[in-house]
């Protein structure tokens, strides 16, 4: 039989995590009494070291019921490298491991028919939103707007897909090898190449508790993928300048020609808007490059990706 290990990040839960446990809980239950699972199936909350009482609460649950694991990170480190450490501690124990956030926005329910794809053969299985009816006007066009922009720039992502997955232990040992400190794990997974499958469900509303992802979190996450996964944004930079070159010297042609002829003109508001113009466009090249350089110098320093303080279990 199966041995499942949930993996839930937990940052800061202290509202929604009991219900959350309970609810993980029933469901495991049910799966072990229809033998889908074995008794050995755990559930894995990773404390990203919340400041809340998320940490104790983790503990009572350890301490009362043996289903329960407890991860607590030394220093907050976000969601992506919480779920890696929570990930890369169940492989060791387990045969598949589902990754959910600690919400209730991700259904239960479909945990089913992840395990079902699994069966099938899949070592990959992506939970898929199937509508985004609860999200604002901007925040379904600003998603939608950046799966676009990773598609253009070459990042294999899968649309609508978060963090709610079923991946084989055969995965997880796979994506341990990638030993980059900059975690993007929507874009890295896909490019483990194990045979994938899909499961469409209904993202729920949050059940308690604000979102760990306002706008500002929400654009250095889009840009962490981008820089992480993609060097086009450089490529770009390389083509709009050659362009700007070419320009300047048909330009130049042209004033040369001008001057010949007698005809020309002092412009200064066209000499200040190709300052500005060529200024601006200088300071946000050196900016997307120094962002490139500042990843290689993280990556060339070969630090630990997180650190655990302890590891509760029974």
């Amino acid at each position: 039989m199966l041995t499942l290990y949930v993996v839930v990040p937990c940052y800061n839960e202290e509202q929604v995590l009991p219900e959350t446990s309970m609810r993980l809980k029933e469901k495991l239950n049910i799966l072990q009494l229809n033998n889908t699972i074995s008794d050995s199936s755990r559930i894995l909350l990773v404390d990203d070291c919340s400041t809340d009482n998320t940490w104790n609460i983790i503990n009572s649950l350890v301490d009362n019921n043996t289903i329960f694991q407890g991860l607590k990170l030394a220093k907050n480190r976000g969601h992506q490298y919480a779920l890696l450490a929570g990930l890369l501690t169940a492989k060791d124990f387990c045969d598949i491991t589902i990754s959910m956030d600690a919400d209730l926005q991700d259904d239960i329910n479909a945990i089913d028919s992840f395990i079902n794809k699994f069966n099938e053969g899949c070592d990959i299985v992506y939970g898929i939103r199937n509508a985004r009816e609860e999200d604002s006007f901007f925040k379904k066009y600003t998603a939608l707007a950046f799966y676009k922009l990773m598609k253009i720039l070459g990042v294999e992502i899968v649309y609508n897909h978060a963090d709610y997955r079923l991946m084989s232990k055969k995965a997880v040992c796979a994506l341990e090898q990638f030993t980059e400190v900059n975690v993007f794990l929507r874009g890295m997974i896909p490019l483990l190449g194990y045979k994938s499958g899909f499961i469409y469900y209904e993202r729920l509303k949050r059940f308690a508790g604000e979102s760990k992802y306002p706008l500002r979190k929400m654009l250095a996450f889009a840009f962490e993928g981008i820089s992480s996964l993609s060097i086009k944004p450089i490529r770009f930079i390389t083509i709009t300048g050659f362009f700007i070159f070419t320009s300047s010297i048909l330009e130049l042609i042209s004033l040369f020609f001008v001057y010949l002829s007698g005809k020309a003109v002092t412009g200064w508001s066209t000499i200040t808007m190709s300052i500005w113009i060529l200024g601006g466009f200088q300071i946000l090249a050196i900016g997307v490059i120094g962002e490139y350089i500042g990843k290689i110098y993280l990556e060339t320093k070969h630090r630990p990706k997180y650190i655990i303080e302890q590891y509760l279990k029974k």
